[in-house]
């Protein structure tokens, strides 16, 4: 670890983070830093869960979030790699892998409507994280 660093604790970490009297309970920032890499992730499985009995392509997903198609392409190909989403000749759609998983995004969906700012805050210190790691690879 280089002069400065903090290695990164996931309990410290989330509580500086927050508010105390808002929880995220700790299986939930686990599955948020673990498995939502972006906000235009979450927000693309929270339109895709609200609209379940829909089936979408790439440029609809990429219409309903104002995002160019080809990042609506890579996000909706993530969700699907780590089970989030189907997909089925170009057409994605709401179906969790496991019960436990829909849980969770449901859990996520009701954290998110009520504490957005720390939930996405959650997200972005991860990239935070991400762009201090890559960037202490050019250090001398």
């Amino acid at each position: 670890m280089g002069i400065g660093q903090k290695k990164f604790d996931l309990t410290n970490h989330t509580k500086k983070n927050r508010m105390p009297d808002i929880m995220i309970s700790e299986h939930l920032q686990r599955f948020i830093l673990t498995s939502i890499e972006s906000v235009p992730h979450l927000e693309a499985i929270l339109l895709l869960k609200y609209n379940a009995n829909k089936e979408w392509t790439a440029d609809e997903v990429a219409e309903s979030l104002f995002i160019k198609e080809k990042n609506a392409q890579k996000i909706l190909a993530d969700l699907h790699a780590v089970k989030l989403i189907d997909c089925s000749d170009k057409i994605y759609f709401y179906n969790p892998v496991s019960p436990e998983l829909k849980e969770r995004i449901d859990e996520l969906a009701g954290t998110y409507a009520k504490h957005l700012i720390e939930v996405t805050n959650l997200i972005h210190s991860k990239t935070s994280k991400q762009a201090q790691q890559f960037g202490d690879g050019f250090t001398w």
